[in-house]
């Protein structure tokens, strides 16, 4: 083995140990974060690992193989927890972000692959905001705040989207705990179940066709003096691409 070699591996050791740290670091801020809105998680936690270890060592004793069944119990055991884990720190993180301006925004940034999203496309002097994301369902306008003044942000922010691609579906939803509102922890599920309507290259021409439209916005230039009398700012940079 040549030295090339031998100072490449002990440059990623290091990096190895260090990133080991940084995770269990990460877990535990998250179980912190997670008991101040569950205070049960750990008896939840200490419940499910117990009670699959004990099904498996059992079944082990059953058949004569305690042995085997109690490993394969114990890593079972550590795969239901965190899976527990993950579920409830999940709820949890949507319930510290219920209610919270931009909440809606966090979400459609970690929708997924395929689809393209914009914050605030529009908003008034009262932060109701709408948010857009382009996906093959179609374009998706996502609204936060007051019901009752979102409704006219949304229609005027459709009629525009229907006047730019009138050939795209537009779907509008509003996020609230209201009748007919979408829960924000299941605003992800939500679009995703939307029908597809779109293929790739046609998702792209919609976002070319909408990111033309923001870079004529923005460079539009502002009449001298005051501004006109409902006349909003102009909103820098386009469409964030996932």
């Amino acid at each position: 083995m040549g030295p090339r070699r031998l100072r490449g591996m002990a440059r990623k050791e290091p990096a190895a140990d260090a990133a080991n740290p940084g995770r269990l670091k990460q877990i535990a801020l998250t179980y912190k974060m997670t008991r101040k809105a569950d205070k049960k998680i750990g008896l939840v936690l200490a419940a499910v690992g117990i009670v699959t270890f004990g099904v498996f060592l059992a079944i082990g004793f059953l058949i004569g193989h305690p042995i085997y069944l109690g490993i394969l119990g114990l890593l079972l055991a550590f795969l239901a927890s965190a899976i527990v884990f993950g579920r409830r720190a999940e709820r949890a993180a949507f319930g510290q972000m219920e209610g919270q301006p931009g909440a809606a925004a966090a979400v459609l940034d970690n929708i997924g692959r395929g689809w393209t999203t914009t914050p605030a496309v529009a908003m008034n002097r009262n932060q109701d905001v709408v948010h857009r994301a382009v996906g093959k369902a179609g374009i998706v306008l996502v609204a936060e705040g007051n019901p009752n003044r979102v409704k006219s942000l949304l229609a005027a922010e459709k009629k525009k989207m229907n006047r730019i691609v009138a050939d795209v579906p537009v779907h509008d939803l509003v996020v609230g705990t209201g009748e007919g509102q979408v829960e924000l922890k299941k605003l992800r599920t939500t679009m995703l179940k939307l029908p597809r309507v779109l293929t790739g290259p046609q998702v792209t021409a919609t976002n070319d066709r909408l990111r033309a439209l923001g870079d004529l916005m923005s460079n539009m230039p502002l009449p001298k003096g005051p501004m006109p009398k409902g006349m909003r700012m102009p909103r820098g940079g386009g469409p964030k691409a996932r």
